[in-house]
């Protein structure tokens, strides 16, 4: 092997779908970035709608990492899809909600 050439390490890239998984399997340079293997997934192009490390966060089998992530032979990069509501707003709710029946004066 000349030194001129690069290593190349596989990785995947993966973006949930409601309906199913996008799974693209991609050979990049060592040293390449989560920003590196997005750009070269094509899943920006087939889903115009992804801002990765905007609303959409990312990670590498499940552990939130940045864009700038240098990446290792076998990551698994995930885009993971907006949140529908927030957690927290939603456990405040249930526990208001939990709250009110309490104090009501229910028919037994």
């Amino acid at each position: 092997m000349s030194e001129t050439s690069a290593e190349s390490i596989e990785i995947e890239v993966v973006y949930a779908l409601a309906s199913h998984q996008e799974v693209v399997k991609l050979a990049l340079p060592e040293g390449a970035t989560v920003n590196d293997a997005i750009n070269a997934s094509g899943l920006l192009r087939k889903y115009p709608g992804i801002d990765p490390g905007g609303k959409n966060k990312l990670g590498i089998y499940a552990k939130p990492v940045k864009l700038d992530a240098t990446l290792r032979a076998l990551d698994r990069v995930e885009i993971y899809r907006p949140l529908i509501a927030d957690p927290k707003a939603v456990r405040k709710q249930r526990a208001d909600e939990g709250k009110a029946m309490k104090k009501g004066d229910g028919v037994k």
